[in-house]
């Protein structure tokens, strides 16, 4: 981080960012993403974000954070660690149990990012007072129309890898973003150098080939959109290719090279999985709401609701091809709510032979359950 308008300022920012948990500091102008700002008006243009519709209802505000805020001067970018404890691709391996992406398998970060980004706000409006200078602030976690990636690639906290995420040579791929907007004249840092390379394992790893060329990628096609942001039904070519990844998928984070450079960060003890082990499946389909609710209260995955999340657990449990998982399938392919049962139909189709799911048919009001028991097995 460089030293900008006042030296004791910006070093006693660092270490009060540090204390609060953050690995990383950078500042960025919030001009800095014009380039950015193109780019994500072209990805929309090509409908690349699918249903996720709030990427451009305030496309001006997200392409331009100068328009979001006009007063703003400065923007700090932090980065807050969570690495993985243990491979976080080895439950693939282990189809009875349920691929949780390692972000969601603690604590929502929203809430722990954004305490901690006021924590520093705060003492940067009163240090700010205490030099004469006026400050004002506003801070953002990942729920406000503001680019975290480009203006953290700009602040020099790392750069977008092929696979569009932030990479950091000093924490990997494992770190949450949160954004303080400033009223204050900070010396932006410059920005960092792309390392990748010839690299290409994100792109050679992703099941279902959501990048159509290196740093593009298309959200419909990704498994962490189809698990979390699509509403509907997940498209049946897909659904082979997601396997039992039930929420997010890390796959193209967890390997790439700068991981194992990277420095050990200490994630926050919120982070922390609240499983030792990944949970079952057969467990997760007898959810009911209420159960739904329990279980992950305060963890990002109860934000898609009981109805999304059993859809993810039949596709997994389809996929599994363990004749043993054919119970919970059936149960879900009874469930009231049709996106359900849809899902648990199609999972059923995979489990049983071919003779005794042509006996199990029966006629459904709702015309997507239907179309799924009308359609061939497998």
């Amino acid at each position: 981080m460089s030293a900008g308008g006042s030296q004791a300022l910006i070093a006693a920012l660092v270490a009060e960012a540090g204390s609060a948990g953050f690995a990383d500091i950078g500042i960025a102008r919030p001009d800095a993403i014009a380039a950015a700002g193109r780019r994500l008006r072209g990805w929309v243009g090509a409908g690349h974000h699918g249903e996720m519709t709030w990427m451009a209802d305030r496309i001006d505000w997200r392409a331009d954070p100068a328009a979001l805020w006009p007063e703003a001067r400065s923007v700090v970018m932090l980065a807050h660690p969570y690495p993985p404890q243990g491979d976080p691709l080895a439950v693939l391996s282990r189809p009875d149990r349920a691929g949780i992406s390692v972000y969601a398998q603690g604590k929502d970060y929203h809430d722990i990012v954004k305490k901690a980004l006021k924590r520093v706000g705060r003492w940067l409006i009163e240090r700010a007072a205490r030099e004469g200078m006026p400050c004002e602030i506003k801070v953002f976690v990942d729920t406000a129309p503001v680019m975290e990636k480009p203006l953290a690639a700009a602040a020099g906290l790392g750069w977008q890898g092929k696979h569009s995420n932030l990479v950091s040579r000093r924490l990997g791929s494992w770190f949450f973003l949160g954004a303080i907007f400033t009223t204050l004249e900070l010396t932006p840092d410059a920005p960092h150098a792309d390392r990748c390379g010839g690299c290409r394992r994100c792109l050679d790893i992703c099941p279902t080939a959501a990048f159509p060329a290196p740093y593009r990628l298309d959200a419909r096609r990704c498994i962490s959109y189809l698990t979390i942001e699509l509403k509907g039904p997940i498209p049946r070519k897909m659904r082979p290719l997601i396997g039992n990844r039930i929420y997010g998928c890390d796959d193209c984070l967890a390997v790439c090279p700068w991981n194992k450079f990277a420095a050990t960060a200490q994630a926050h003890a919120a982070y922390a999985p609240r499983e030792a082990e990944p949970p079952l499946l057969a467990e997760l389909a007898g959810l009911d709401d209420a159960g739904f609710r329990a279980r992950f209260a305060g963890s990002p995955v109860k934000r898609i609701g009981r109805g999304r999340f059993l859809r993810n657990v039949a596709v997994a449990i389809g996929n599994s091809r363990l004749p043993a998982l054919a119970e919970p399938a059936a149960r879900l392919a009874a469930d009231a709510d049709p996106l359900v049962r849809a899902h648990g139909v199609w999972a059923l189709s995979r489990l049983l032979p071919a003779p005794d799911f042509a006996a199990a048919r029966r006629p459904d009001p709702d015309p997507m359950v239907a179309a799924e028991w009308a359609a061939q097995p497998g």
